[in-house]
This record gives structure tokens, sequence and C-alpha cells, in this order.
């Protein structure tokens, strides 16, 4: 299976099959941020399209607007749960394929789709392609890559979503919405060239194909500790980011007088955006100069001054802000770099990939809870400010867990070696 000679001898370095895997997982990447968002910015032509029936019913379009962002949602938290077990058993190079051709499949189907119904079946299907993508890319890498420089691309590859997000964007300007989402037609294709073009996963094909279900679920719970520890350590992270990227334009607002703040509200999150990806281009060099345990501290800690300067001290808004949101999106950049082989190397081949997908999907589930919280949250804690700097002392639970974890740094140390 594949185009390339799994008999030849590499070369010493990086063989070609290397470089085509993570030209493929960079891609996939790019097009799990474009479905992802594609669907936000065509939403209001899309329900215009699908719901004349209801033009007048503002409640009922609303509902639907739910019910079309929170499906997804849901397939991609199913997904990344459910691929990692599924790549574990079946191998990564089907799995990867498979999961880019549901985001495909059910993505260019939305050109076809004759009702709102039917489009909140397709996006469920397309989010559930989403959560394998973003699990199996990483966990295929980390297998393949040489250790010399696997922190370093695997961080490149991390900042393939934001690309994705920024390209949706550029096609919601280019084309019609039934037009647009035929850009599904793009990972259909990158799945065949994948299944073509790749072989399997070493590790996974040496250790691991005749592995059971009985004797997984058996190292699932030898694992629980490091189980514990990654969801903990990833849903750390992302409360933090979350809170911030859904509520730090609101908190700027409030912060202005005699201003309607949209250049100013635009500025920052240009910045938290542009720190994002140059945070996660960096992270792999970050991990190679420091270590990757290190260097997740000087993340936790970095984020934790960063919202304690940016939430604590500001009553009022000024220049340096900008100067604090970037470094705080710098470093917001750096750790999800960083979580991308952090997590992975937690656990042996046999179930890094399902541990994997339960450690981000878990953490996914407690950030969703976390963050609708926080808008209940303002008027008890007297403002956004407070209310935004309350959720960022997870960065402090983050720090303490990487730090008195000795288990897992251990068991890091160990992976980093293979």
């Amino acid at each position: 299976m594949g185009g390339i000679d799994s008999n030849r001898k590499e070369k010493p370095g990086i063989g070609k099959f290397a470089w085509i895997l993570f030209i493929c997982c960079f891609l996939s990447d790019v097009l799990a941020g474009q479905v992802s968002t594609l669907m936000s910015v065509y939403l209001p032509d899309v329900l215009d399209a699908l719901m004349q029936d209801r033009a007048g019913d503002a409640e009922a379009v609303i509902q639907i607007e739910t019910y079309i962002n929170s499906i997804f949602l849901l397939g991609w938290t199913l997904g990344g749960f459910s691929w990692g077990l599924i790549s574990d058993h079946i191998g990564r190079l089907r799995s990867f394929a498979l999961s880019l051709a549901c985001i495909g499949i059910f993505t260019w189907l939305i050109y076809f789709v004759p009702s709102w119904e039917l489009l909140v079946a397709f996006r469920l299907l397309a989010g559930f392609g989403v959560g394998g993508v973003m699990v199996i890319s990483v966990t295929y890498l980390s297998e393949v890559w040489p250790k010399s420089s696997r922190n370093i691309v695997i961080g490149i590859v991390s900042i393939g979503f934001p690309v994705g997000i920024f390209s949706s964007g550029l096609i919601n300007i280019l084309s019609g919405w039934r037009e647009g989402f035929l850009m599904g037609i793009v990972p259909t294709l990158l799945a065949v060239v994948a299944f073509l073009a790749l072989r399997e996963s070493p590790s996974w094909s040496k250790a691991d194909r005749g592995a059971s279900f009985r004797g997984r679920v058996q190292l699932f719970a030898q694992h629980r500790k490091e189980l514990i520890h990654g969801s903990l350590v990833f849903g750390s992270t992302l409360i933090g980011l979350w809170a911030v990227f859904s509520w730090y334009p609101t908190w700027v607002q409030s912060l202005l007088v005699g201003s309607d703040g949209q250049q100013e509200r635009g500025l920052v999150m240009m910045l938290l955006g542009i720190g994002g990806i140059t945070g996660g281009f960096l992270s792999g060099w970050v991990a190679k100069t420091l270590g990757v345990r290190k260097a997740m501290l000087l993340c936790f800690s970095g984020c934790s001054l960063m919202a304690f300067l940016l939430f604590g001290l500001n009553h009022d808004f000024s220049r340096v802000i900008y100067f604090e949101t970037a470094l705080l999106s710098l470093f917001f950049g750096i750790s999800q770099g960083l979580l991308s082989f952090y997590i992975p190397q937690l656990f042996p081949t046999a179930i890094r990939a399902g541990a994997t997908g339960f450690c981000f999907n878990l953490g996914r589930i407690f950030t969703t809870i976390a963050v609708f919280s926080l808008g209940s949250m303002v008027s008890l804690l007297g403002g956004y400010g407070n209310a935004l700097l309350s959720f960022s002392a997870v960065f402090v639970l983050g720090l303490a867990l990487v730090y008195t974890d000795r288990h897992s740094a251990k068991a890091l140390a160990t992976a980093s070696e293979q």
C-alpha cells in the first residue's frame, strides 16, 4: 500500500516519506481550520436561503444557529474520542485518510443541501472527521519524524488550524455559500493522495498490529495517571485561552470611554491571532532549547504573569494593552504547539492516539462548560476584567500540574528518547 517503497532503505536523516507526511498533516490541519469556521462566516446567508418560511421568526433563527454551531462541536468531540481508538486498532494511515474523507465528503455535500435539518447532520459528521484529523495528524507525525527535529515540525503543523481560519475568510469573499462549501473536495482529494503516497507508521506496524482490545483497555488502566494529568493540563490551557478569546473584545470595550471601540477591538484580535501563529511556529525551537517540560513551565508562567498584568492592573485603556496582548498571545501560541507533542509522548504507541484523543476532548468539554459559565460570573465578580482574571487562575493550576507531576515527566522523558 502506498507509492513509496517500504523496503527501500532511507538515507540517514529525514526521508521522503516523512516529508510527504509532514505536508499532508499540515494541509489537513489547514483544511480542518477552514471547515470549522466556514459555516460561521456563511451562516447568515445559509439561514436566509434555508429558512425562508421562518424569515420573520427571530427566535427560531437563533435556535437553529445554536443547533448548527453546537452540533459541529459535538461531532468534533465524539470524533476526537473515537478516531484515536480507531487509529490504535486499524493503524494511523487508514484512520488519517478516512477522517480526512469524512471532513471532505460531508462538507461538499452541503452544496446540495435542501434543508437546515440535513445541514445539521452533515455538520455533525464533518465535525466527527475534524476531531479525528486533529488527533491522528500529531500522533502519526510524532511516530515517523526523527527525534532531532520532531518537536519543531509538530509545532509548525499546529499553526495550520489558524491559517485555515484565516483562509475561510478569503473563501467567503470570493464565492457564495454553496460554492464555498465545494472546498470539501480538497480534503477528499488529500485523503486519496495520503492513502496512495504514505505508508503505515513503523512504530504501530511493529508493535501494535496484533494488539487486542482487552490489551489496550489494560494499558489505559495502567496509564490512568497520565490520562488524568494530560486531560487537566490540556483543559487548563484551553479554559484560559478560550475564555480570553471569547470575552477579550468585550473587556476592551468595557475599558473605553467615548469610543465605539471598533478599531481597538479589531487590533487586539489581530494581535491575538498573529501572536498565536508566531508562537506555534516557534514552539518547536523553544522545546528543543529548553526541553518540553521546561518549555511548558515557561508558557504557564508567562500566561499567568501576562493575565495578571492585563486583567489585574489595567482599569483604563492604554497602548500598553497592545504590547501585553501580543506577549500573552505569543505564550498562547507556544503552548498550543507544545501540547501537540507533550500529550502524545506521555503514552506508549499501543494507546497513543486513543489516549491523546481522550485528553484533548475531555479538556474541550471542561472548556465549553467554563467559557459558558464566565458570562454569568461577570456581574457576580464586578466586571469583565475580574472575571477574566479569575478564570486565568487555571494557568497557575497548569503550572503546578506540570511542575509537581514527576511520574508524567519521567514518562515524557522516556518517550522522547524513542
